[in-house]
């Protein structure tokens, strides 16, 4: 029997990320896109299905070839209907029909799910999930995003907004508001944005010294990525920080893990590529807050498969008809 091709989708509200997988998950074609997010979002099912033409006549492919298209997009998703509820970094206000209107727009079959749980299904297929059937995913990022994966399956919820562990509260009063409308969400401390946040604070707590503060003197502003690598020149403020973001995503991701009892924690997204910076304190807390027969077994341990986790995901999508 011929090969049949996989087309995995990543919609982001940045950048589109797309490849083409045999049916085993090796990626033959990647490449990326911006995201066309003017006119409410109107534009972006007709950029990929041009996209994703161009790409088959570049490579010699027939629509024939291609068994289906699986995307991941920001938002609770239906996979049923492919219908995602609101996704407001793309302009999707409302409900919008991603899988009838990118059908319509390709002539392929199309299989909708979230994001995050694209990244999680691509890690457990290909990634450091692989041989997991019962694992977490958490993706840091501009944002906070989770997957959860029981029994190999994605565990959606009542409305398509399992996973959503961003949006747990850890801080109670007082918190930094989020963009979800509720203050105190862990996205607001452990995503790229929140952990700049916290530097802000830090350095106007303890005044303007040391490598984190010359690095904010000289270029006005921070990232993500001068935090921990200031860390990592043992720089006061910027341990404080991650320790303060390792305290509440260990928090969060022990409650997690003492409901579900997950074989791994898998932590992904571009914070995660801090590595054992972030991962050290990370395990502590996690350890310290789990319970004792969950910290044994459920392990802590960064993504392999960077930006390719939700593409590979969405083709795993598209393999197994979902």
């Amino acid at each position: 029997m011929p090969q049949k091709w996989l087309v995995g989708v990543d919609l982001g509200g940045t950048a589109t990320k797309l490849g083409i997988t045999d049916d085993n998950g090796k990626m033959i074609h990647k490449w990326e896109i911006p995201t066309d997010v003017s006119n409410e979002g109107k534009n972006i099912t007709g950029q990929i299905a041009y996209s994703i033409q161009q790409k088959l006549a570049e490579t010699g492919l027939q629509k024939h070839d291609v068994k289906g298209i699986g995307i991941g997009a920001p938002g609770p998703a239906d996979p049923e209907t492919g219908v995602i509820s609101e996704a407001v970094n793309l302009g999707w206000k409302c409900e919008y029909s991603l899988k009838e209107i990118l059908e319509a727009e390709t002539s392929l079959p199309v299989f909708v799910d979230n994001d995050a749980n694209c990244a999680a299904l691509g890690e457990m297929w290909k990634g450091a999930g692989s041989g997991s059937k019962d694992l977490v995913c958490v993706t840091l990022g501009t944002g906070v995003g989770g997957g959860i994966i029981a029994n190999g399956q994605i565990v959606h919820g009542k409305n398509g907004a399992a996973g959503e562990i961003g949006h747990i509260i850890s801080v109670a009063a007082g918190g930094a508001s989020c963009n979800c409308g509720k203050t105190g969400c862990l996205e607001t401390i452990a995503s790229a944005t929140g952990i700049v946040r916290l530097a802000y604070e830090q350095l106007a707590a303890q005044g303007q010294t040391g490598q984190l503060a010359g690095i904010h003197s000289k270029l006005g502003r921070l990232s993500a990525k001068d935090i921990f690598d200031s860390a990592k020149s043992n720089d006061t403020a910027a341990i404080t920080v991650i320790d303060t973001v390792s305290l509440h995503l260990g928090i969060a991701l022990a409650n997690i893990a003492n409901t579900l009892n997950p074989e791994k924690i898998i932590v992904g997204g571009g914070v995660s590529m801090a590595g054992d910076i972030l991962l050290d304190p990370l395990r502590k807390y996690f350890t310290m807050y789990s319970f004792p027969r969950v910290a044994q077994s459920s392990e802590v341990t960064l993504a392999t498969l960077g930006n390719d986790a939700g593409v590979i995901g969405a083709s795993w999508l598209v393999k197994n008809g979902f």
